[in-house]
């Protein structure tokens, strides 16, 4: 029969676990809990080790870490796909888990709320994507449906899909939010025109388009907030 190991004499890189087990996983650094995923280092590093340098990369910032790709995280020595693909998972679970936290108590009364209810699945996007928030009377949300995706620059959206989709969930107002993935905010004129089209046809349906939300990273832009609707 095998020998068990104690706890001290696991291996360096196993060593978080052990932290964890006697203090909770509050008591882990965001290094040693990626550490705790991928399981080892490299001939050079511990696991540790490893993840602070990963971690320092992208500015110790674990949202910047979320958007590496399978292929960026696979360059460091000791890290192959299954750990990538570890890391990657872990990350969005942590994104979905916060997304479901809001859903129970979500009311949209500003543009804060419009960003935070979106930011976690736009702002990460390589292109642009445009969702519209559908809220009751007393301004709850009552779904939130993506209407359209396209390319680095714009996609395009249909007035009649924002429409239908407002009178089947039998909307009284609308938010329309999209990405820019350039990092900037400010509005084309393509959103100018997008804006006024959708607040028209709404009003003919005694729907409130109530804001037009443009997301990045960090920022957002409300034409609510600037007095253009």
């Amino acid at each position: 029969m095998t020998e068990r190991l104690t706890i001290t004499q696991w291996a360096e890189e196993d060593r978080p676990r052990e932290k964890m087990m006697l203090h909770g996983a509050a008591a882990l650094s965001n290094a040693e809990l990626l550490a705790i995923l991928i399981g080892s280092g490299n001939t050079d590093e511990s696991a540790v080790e490893l993840m602070r340098k990963v971690l320092g990369n992208y500015h110790n910032n674990l949202n910047e870490l979320g958007k590496a790709s399978i292929e960026e995280l696979c360059l460091y020595k000791g890290i192959g796909i299954a750990k990538a693909i570890s890391i990657l998972a872990a990350l969005e679970l942590g994104k979905r888990r916060k997304e479901e936290s809001r859903k129970e108590r979500l009311t949209i009364l500003s543009s804060k709320d419009v960003y935070e209810c979106l930011f976690t699945q736009i702002c990460d996007l390589p292109t642009e994507e445009c969702w519209l928030l559908l809220l009751n009377q007393a301004s709850r949300l009552i779904d939130k449906v993506r209407i359209s995706s396209g390319g680095l620059t714009g996609t395009a959206v249909d007035v009649r899909c924002v429409l239908r989709e407002a009178l089947m969930k039998r909307a009284s107002a609308i938010v329309l939010c999209h990405n820019h993935p350039s990092g900037s905010v400010r509005p084309s004129r393509e959103d100018d025109v997008l804006t006024q089209q959708v607040s028209k046809a709404a009003q003919y349906m005694n729907i409130r388009l109530i804001d037009h939300v443009i997301l990045t990273d960090g920022k957002f832009y409300s034409y609510a907030d600037e007095g253009r609707i």
